[in-house]
C-alpha cells in the first residue's frame, strides 16, 4: 500500500514535526516519518490520526499502485523552471481541505478574466465570515436554486453587494446568503 502523506504534507508546507504535534494524542516527528516512508505500518488508526492532523479525508493519504499520479516536478521561478529536488505528487485542492465545502464553477462562454473552459474552484463560508472576504470573487445563493457571481464590494448587515466579471453590468444585491464561496483556484486548460 502506497501512501501519500509526504507528499499532502510538503503541499500543505507543514514539517514532520508540526504534523507530530496536531496528532491527537501527539506523537513524534520520528514516527510520523517511519509512516510516511512505509518503514512502520500504517494502520487505520494511524490513518485516522494522520488525516485529522493534516485536515484531509482518510482515503486521500493512499493512492493506488497501478494508476501513476500527477507530480510536482518542476517550479517556474525568476530564473525560469527549475526542477524539484524530490518530485512530489500534486494533490487536488478539494482533496487537501477535506474541513469546508468546496463549489466548483464551470465557465462556459468567456466573461471578464475568466476563458471558456475554465473552472473556478470555490470555498464554502458561512455568512458570518463575509466581511473577510471583500475584493475577492465569490459565489451567492440566490433565491430560487440561481446564484450570483462577481467581486465582493460591499458587505452590511444582511447583504452583499456583487460586481459581474463582465464589463457594463450592474452590481447585484443579494439579502440573506446562508453562505458565500470565495475562488481559490482556477483550473484553466492550455
Amino acid at each position: 500500500m502506497i501512501n501519500r502523506i509526504r507528499d499532502i504534507r510538503l503541499q500543505k508546507g507543514l514539517t514532520l514535526a508540526d504534523v507530530a504535534l496536531a496528532c491527537d494524542p501527539q506523537t513524534t516527528a520520528q514516527t510520523i516519518g517511519r509512516l510516511e516512508t512505509g518503514m512502520r505500518n500504517l494502520s487505520l488508526v494511524w490513518m485516522n490520526r494522520i488525516a485529522a492532523a493534516l485536515g484531509v479525508e482518510p482515503e486521500t493519504l493512499l493512492r493506488s499502485e497501478t494508476i501513476q499520479p500527477a507530480r510536482i516536478v518542476a517550479a517556474l521561478g525568476r530564473k525560469g523552471a527549475e526542477p524539484m529536488r524530490t518530485p512530489i505528487e500534486a494533490v487536488l485542492p478539494n482533496a487537501l481541505s477535506a474541513d469546508v465545502p468546496w463549489l466548483v464553477l464551470a465557465v462556459e462562454a468567456s466573461v471578464g478574466e475568466y476563458r471558456t473552459g475554465d473552472q473556478v474552484w470555490l470555498r464554502q463560508h458561512p455568512f458570518a465570515e463575509v466581511s473577510n472576504l471583500l475584493n475577492r470573487d465569490v459565489l451567492a445563493p440566490l433565491p430560487g436554486g440561481a446564484f450570483a457571481f462577481g467581486r465582493l464590494i460591499e458587505a452590511g448587515g444582511d447583504t452583499v453587494a456583487l460586481l459581474p466579471p463582465a464589463s457594463g453590468q450592474d452590481r447585484i444585491a443579494v439579502e440573506h446568503p446562508a453562505w458565500v464561496a470565495v475562488a481559490e483556484t482556477l483550473v484553466r486548460k492550455l
